[in-house]
């Protein structure tokens, strides 16, 4: 019977951490063999004091990312109050302030696929929030509108959203906040 020359496949070798894993073995010094590892063919091993982001914080996209997190892991936890996640704030919102906008403007308006806000429509439709009403230029169509209560809804809602927006830019003057916010629509719009 003719032999297969290649080599035997060998397993990857566990990952090199600082932190021991239940599946590192132990070498015969007893250190686990991630850290028996280190950071061979490297020079030695080094620990990080400081961790350096400066590269990071150059990248626009890094900052309104980490901006954006801070902000939403508030917001999430005082919506949570009204039953809105964000985006079914922005939906809510686009629909108090514009009366009889229809499902494809939503769409268009706040970059959502159309399947996913079929579901959400509903959903709010289902909590007594909107109502759907004949479009008055379009007959294929329908307008949304906020029901008397989710227009009560938006106003509480809305007042939850600002005041927080408004602790988390404390450190920002009037003029800054309003400045990044120009700024800030000068990118996606």
């Amino acid at each position: 019977m003719p032999q297969d020359n290649k080599p035997a496949k060998t397993p990857n070798p566990a990952p090199v951490t600082d932190q021991p894993s239940a599946k590192a073995p132990k070498t015969r010094a007893g250190k686990t063999r991630t850290k028996a590892l280190g950071v061979q063919g490297l020079g030695s091993a080094v620990a990080v004091e400081k961790v350096d982001t400066e590269y990071l914080q150059t990248l626009m996209g890094y900052n309104a990312r980490r901006a954006a997190l801070s902000i939403i892991e508030l917001f999430m936890e005082r919506l949570a109050p009204y039953g809105l996640k964000p985006v079914d704030f922005s939906v809510m919102s686009t629909i108090h302030h514009n009366p009889g906008v229809t499902s494809r403007q939503l769409c268009a308006t706040l970059n959502l696929l159309p399947p996913n806000l079929v579901g959400l429509i509903q959903s709010l439709e289902s909590r007594g929030l909107i109502e759907r009403q004949p479009h008055p230029h379009d007959g294929r169509a329908l307008g949304l509108h906020a029901s008397a209560k989710g227009q009560a809804l938006m106003q509480q809602a809305e007042q939850t959203a600002s005041d927080l927006e408004l602790e988390k830019t404390a450190k920002l003057t009037a003029a800054e906040r309003k400045t990044l916010l120009a700024l800030l629509q000068k990118i996606y719009l």
